[in-house]
């Protein structure tokens, strides 16, 4: 037989409401009461209604995440952490991939707007306008982008970027490159900036690139051609495609360029060489962004981030 919320109520000695809320609004009930409520469920086998829960509170548990790539390493330790934060405040978490398109984001979140509780938007491509436009139709949290009135949550890439140029500066590097990432990018316009502060160094920029491996590697004559010593890449997967693409014109990385990356991904760690780059706080971003939606708190948070040095960065000859 079917197990009711009655059969966890009686067997749990609390009215019907306070299963209810132990579910929906678990921060209501008191943390004993919720624990026994949520044991007695467990070892019943009671799974509660979804859709008669949303008709009830308004509410349908479901949250929607947006990235602009979700084959980019990056992502995938951002949507698992998210994932998992949502799953332990009982909400599903639905994905979508834009392909780096500002129109499929549109889409994509008044597709979400009639499913979901909230969004969270991952470094959107999409214009400010756009975005203040969208979040009238559904609550969501921004992730590496500043929006007015909106949650946010960013990692602080122009520290790390600034940390970054400020170290090729130290190991004696004067000529620079920033290979940058894709138009309409907040996170390479923070780069950009942050890069360009540091004294001592001539910034040469070179883009926008596509944030992939092949956009790094069409990159590599430029950055050749340009006659610098050091190179800060938009991220990971740029940086491993530079090294390969400056491998193909007989130039070696640290010996004849050094290069450091953005993200810290699991394949940077396995190139050769080993990628010096900027750690970011994916997994926190996720945690964070979920908290905030669920808890519908408009905040601007800014977590930090570090560089990571490793054998991709020498002194120059």
């Amino acid at each position: 037989m079917t197990v009711t919320i009655r059969d966890v109520a009686r067997a749990s000695g609390v009215h019907v409401s306070t299963v209810s809320r132990a579910f929906s609004a678990p921060h209501m009930v008191n943390a004993v009461t919720r624990t026994r409520v949520l044991s007695v469920a467990e070892e019943l086998g009671y799974r509660p209604n979804r859709a008669a829960r949303a008709l009830t509170t308004g509410r349908t548990h479901n949250l929607g995440l947006i990235v602009a790539d979700i084959a980019n390493p990056f992502f995938p330790p951002l949507i698992k952490a998210a994932h998992a934060a949502a799953r332990q405040r009982d909400y599903h978490l639905f994905v979508a991939d834009t392909d780096e398109e500002a129109a499929a984001e549109e889409e994509l979140v008044q597709a979400f707007s009639k499913q979901v509780d909230g969004v969270v938007l991952c470094s959107p491509r999409s214009s400010n306008k756009a975005l203040e436009r969208l979040a009238e139709r559904v609550p969501f949290v921004v992730i590496n982008r500043r929006l007015r009135g909106a949650a946010t949550v960013l990692m602080d890439v122009g520290h790390g970027a600034k940390l970054a140029v400020e170290h090729l500066a130290g190991l004696g590097h004067r000529r620079v490159a920033l290979v940058s990432g894709p138009a309409g990018s907040w996170t390479s316009a923070e780069i950009r900036t942050a890069a360009e502060r540091v004294e001592g160094v001539e910034l040469v920029v070179i883009g926008p690139n596509a944030p992939t491996e092949r956009g790094g590697f069409a990159a590599a004559g430029l950055v050749r051609d340009c006659g610098v010593t050091g190179v800060l890449a938009y991220n990971d997967l740029v940086a491993i495609g530079l090294i390969e693409g400056l491998g193909d014109f007989g130039l070696s990385v640290p010996e004849d360029v050094s290069i450091v990356g953005i993200d810290d991904i699991v394949s940077g760690r396995l190139n050769r060489p080993k990628l010096t780059t900027v750690a970011m706080p994916t997994a926190a971003a996720g945690r964070l962004a979920v908290d905030l939606l669920i808890q519908e708190v408009t905040a601007t948070t800014s977590l930090e981030t570090r560089l990571v040095i490793r054998d991709s960065t020498a002194p120059p000859r």
